[in-house]
């Protein structure tokens, strides 16, 4: 199961939730050893030049042909 969440700094530490979902599918309890396989997720940067960019003309159409 993959779960995505966000790290929250608590006095000196961080710590991220586990959903309530995952736990009931799990069936994980209180003070049970689980182990966790940690990743930074990849970023995408799909839209990130959105306004930047004109829209594409008819020139622009024909130039990707040849």
């Amino acid at each position: 199961m993959i779960v995505v969440v966000k790290v929250k700094k608590i006095g000196g530490s961080l710590m991220a939730r586990i959903p309530s979902d995952a736990v009931k599918q799990l069936n994980i309890r209180e003070d049970e050893e689980i182990q966790l396989d940690l990743k930074k997720p990849k970023k995408s940067y799909l839209g990130a030049m959105k306004g930047q960019i004109g829209e594409f003309t008819e020139e622009d159409r024909l130039e990707s042909r040849l």
